[in-house]
């Protein structure tokens, strides 16, 4: 079976009407998730604006570490490919670099274009005990954590620090790269990490060449937010209870909307694994889902696994692009989310979700 309804096998048809119906009587539904291909992504946002819902993406935790601070002071950054043609000092950042196949392509060769061509490449560990089948130097963060370490080695390097310091050798190997690289998680190193690491990337470029370089989530979240930026022109956690997009990643945290009761149907969009978080289990949930069992949520649905089923537009980590992926094991059904959501949207269009009077001027 593909549809369930409060864990019963039901027809696709009559579950999809059950799904309408139950946003069709919310006043403030939520579109969360998000975990899907650029075209059901797209069509996410386009029901959203249909129904005046919010928006709030599985990866929203770790975008928003970064997007505070690239809105904050801006970032310079790159990509993994161009990391690995020029770089010639990476440096590591936490625990999380280390779970990813990233560091160990970089360690294999050494630059081959630009002005580090020919050099060595250096890899550096901070606040992390590293890979032992990867070599690297490794530095400790000390005791006030890794953000803390991060704004230490950034006055270290602006000669703001004085006398020794353990992490003194590490702000020299820095100054001393032609093009350095650095690897990092926003959801590991945080809103204060990032904005640290901009900085530190930036005062660096006064006198070399230096990047951050960001991971990609698990999530589809920069995908994500590249859709939200060409539909909304904002951040991905956005609402559209007034009729227009708004944009606030405190208000529309999907988290913190439910706890507070803010929230009275939700529509998690999964096509790719991201687990339902708790909060859908105190608000009546409509579940599309790439591999369900069934009972994830009061109406689920099962729809096609892009990449998988059918070819799609994911997010591509090695090119950090959207790019395209080919079907591995194509077939016809179960279809699309993409085809879901609108369906939804053509359903609910006759009911739209209810704006609040407004004031005369």
């Amino acid at each position: 079976m593909t549809a369930w309804i409060d864990g019963r096998a039901v027809a696709r048809e009559e579950a999809v009407a059950a799904a309408a119906a139950l946003l069709a009587g919310a006043r403030s539904p939520v579109l969360a998730g998000l975990c899907a291909e650029a075209a059901s992504v797209q069509a996410a946002f386009d029901l959203a604006r249909a129904i005046g819902a919010s928006l709030d993406p599985a990866a929203g935790s770790a975008l928003y570490a970064d997007l505070g601070a690239l809105a904050a002071g801006g970032a310079m950054t790159t990509t993994p490919a161009e990391a690995r043609g020029r770089a010639d000092l990476v440096l590591a950042l936490g625990a999380a670099p280390w779970t990813t196949d990233a560091l160990s392509g970089l360690a294999a060769e050494g630059p081959v274009r630009g002005r580090a061509a020919g050099r060595p490449r250096t890899l550096l560990a901070l606040g992390a005990p590293g890979n032992g089948a990867v070599r690297h130097i490794a530095y400790p963060v000390g005791d006030a954590g890794l953000p803390a370490a991060i704004g230490l080695l950034r006055g270290l390097v602006g000669g703001r620090i004085a006398g020794s310091h353990p992490l003194a050798d590490l702000a020299v190997r820095l100054r001393e790269a032609l093009y350095g690289a650095v690897v990092y998680d926003p959801a590991e190193i945080g809103a204060l990490g990032a904005e640290m690491l901009n900085g530190l990337v930036r005062d660096l470029n006064e006198t070399t060449r230096c990047f951050a370089l960001p991971l990609g989530d698990p999530y589809q979240g920069r995908a994500v937010a590249q859709v939200a930026a060409w539909s909304t022109g904002q951040g991905p956690r956005a609402g559209f209870g007034r009729g227009y997009p708004e944009h606030d990643p405190w208000r529309f945290d999907a988290e913190r909307q439910a706890a507070a009761g803010e929230v009275d149907a939700a529509l998690w969009l999964a096509s790719l694994p991201a687990p339902l978080p708790a909060w859908t289990r105190t608000v009546p949930t409509v579940a599309l889902l790439g591999a369900p069992k069934g009972d994830e949520a009061r109406v689920v649905i099962e729809v096609g696994v892009p990449g998988e089923t059918f070819g799609a537009a994911l997010w591509h980590p090695r090119r950090a692009v959207i790019a395209w992926h080919d079907a591995g094991a194509p077939r016809p059904e179960p279809e699309p989310a993409a085809a879901i959501l609108a369906d939804l949207r053509d359903r609910l269009a006759a009911s739209p979700a209810p704006q609040p009077e407004r004031a005369p001027c």
